[in-house]
């Protein structure tokens, strides 16, 4: 239930307000997100490609120790956000990533 008085947060994800206490209850439950060496992941982090990867439909490769600067999470902890020079709306699985 909510109160008169709550305060909303806009919710990008959905597009709808949201109470801020179901908001941070979502945040609280969110899984975390480790690299390939375990390491824990945060929005804004930079990391080094520990392997060459071959990105589907830009017909190039990024190199092993390319260092991708400032990460967003995702709803899936297996993946992360992120843009490089070349490539804009980069995914990366975090299994082929290591913590700078």
């Amino acid at each position: 239930m909510t109160s008169e008085n709550e305060d909303y947060i806009y919710d990008e994800a959905t597009g709808e307000w949201r109470p801020a206490s179901e908001i941070a209850e979502k945040a609280a439950a969110q899984t975390e997100v480790r690299d390939a060496s375990g390491n824990l992941l945060a929005d804004g982090d930079s990391v080094v490609l520990i392997k060459d990867l071959k990105v589907k439909g830009a017909g190039q490769t990024l190199k092993q120790g390319t260092v991708i600067r400032s990460i967003r999470l995702t709803d899936n902890p297996e993946e992360i956000d992120c843009r490089h020079d070349a490539i804009k709306g980069l995914v990366l699985r975090t299994e082929f990533v290591r913590k700078r």
